[in-house]
């Protein structure tokens, strides 16, 4: 019999075990969700995800492990935390994300977005170097390590306009601490 819906769920799809670690991982219990889309709606990067961040958050309720470890979602969120101050549900739908890549990661799950790890990894060098991100020197090093210098330089000279971009970082008092986390 031949199969008309291919977007149909199938019982042997679901994984509830992944559900459960990516609760345990994240540290939210994202079964709250209500799919009010306050998420989706307020995310600066919706537009280029194949699933919302409410649609993210189905997949893992459902346990469609394969479906949330091979999206792009997981990777073009920033972790803003927009979407989480955002939810009525309290849900932090960031830590969920990071949990998401974390899994991806640790099952060598092919990453669909050319250089974006490249690119969450100098977010991270520089939270570890200041304690908070300096987003011109992270665009910097993302650019000069993809070698795509200037693609987007007009976004880039207009956020500079804006004061959108700091020149010089700036640092937490206490970046001890902070370089103990990156320790651990």
């Amino acid at each position: 019999m031949k199969d008309n819906h291919p977007n149909l769920i199938r019982l042997n799809d679901l994984d509830l075990k992944f559900s459960r670690e990516v609760k345990r991982l994240s540290g939210t219990d994202f079964h709250t969700c209500l799919q009010c889309r306050s998420c989706s709606g307020g995310c600066p990067f919706s537009e280029y995800m194949d699933y919302m961040p409410n649609g993210v958050m189905r997949l893992v309720q459902l346990g469609l492990k394969n479906e949330a470890l091979t999206c792009n979602t997981i990777w073009i969120c920033v972790g803003c935390h927009t979407c989480s101050v955002q939810c009525p549900m309290a849900i932090d739908i960031a830590a969920v994300m990071d949990a998401l890549r974390e899994k991806a990661l640790a099952e060598h799950v092919d990453v669909q977005e050319p250089d974006i790890l490249d690119f969450h990894r100098e977010v991270l060098k520089s939270i570890e170097r200041y304690g908070r991100t300096h987003k011109i020197e992270i665009m910097m090093r993302y650019k000069l390590k993809t070698r795509d210098l200037i693609s987007d330089w007009a976004v880039g000279m207009k956020m500079l306009a804006k004061r959108k971009l700091d020149l010089t970082p700036s640092r937490v008092e206490r970046i001890g601490d902070v370089k103990k986390i990156f320790q651990e």
